[in-house]
């Protein structure tokens, strides 16, 4: 949600199921794959579509990933702005490996605006929806859980903040061509939803 990866990671994802031999439209990989981490992905890859050389196309997937962000991947509009207004502490907590973080957030200036306090799941025993990775960065930041807000967009996300116990805020990308997302994820638990980042910029100030 900082970058405005998604399309961009759901391009990936296609293009390599695709030269896998699987039919699968960017649209469905955004549907089913976003929020999801890569050994979540792998899973859905075998058991819901069939792919039995995961290992193989998973070795060349990132190159397709990152040639995606390399051609079309921006800063979501007004994001740089929020964070480096931002007084308190922060970070960013993301299913995605270091590596792709930094091919992705890394393209943006607002890497600099979090580092060092970028986590991935991989540095805990369960991604999101679990709680285990946002309470090793509030941990980090020494921060108690319940001092905490917790701004994603996907149920997973949310879902994590909740059982972490923090203040679940829940952003939709204007340009998701995913339906009913805000309701999506106020179903998932967020207390507050915004569409875009003036929205979320009037939460912050208010909260």
């Amino acid at each position: 949600m900082l970058a405005a990866s998604q399309r961009s990671t759901a391009t990936g994802n296609a293009e390599a199921l695709q030269a896998a031999g699987i039919a699968i439209t960017p649209e469905e990989s955004h549907r089913v794959f976003t929020g999801k981490s890569e050994p979540d992905i792998r899973r859905l890859c075998t058991e819901h579509y069939g792919l039995e050389n995961v290992d193989a196309v998973f070795a060349g997937w990132h190159d397709v990933l990152y040639a995606a962000f390399e051609r079309e991947l921006q800063p979501m509009p007004g994001m740089f702005e929020i964070v480096s207004r931002l007084q308190t502490a922060k970070c960013v907590a993301s299913n995605s490996r270091l590596v792709r973080l930094r091919a992705s957030l890394g393209r943006t200036p607002l890497w600099d605006l979090f580092t060092p306090h970028v986590y991935s799941a991989e540095m805990v025993a369960r991604p999101k929806p679990a709680p285990d990775l946002l309470l090793h960065c509030a941990s980090s930041l020494g921060i108690s859980p319940h001092d905490c807000a917790m701004i994603d967009d996907s149920p997973h996300g949310i879902a994590s903040a909740q059982a972490a116990g923090m203040l679940a805020i829940g952003f939709v990308d204007p340009n998701d061509p995913r339906p009913n997302r805000s309701e999506c994820l106020k179903e998932a638990g967020a207390s507050l939803v915004a569409t875009g980042s003036a929205e979320l910029a009037t939460i912050l100030k208010a909260g």
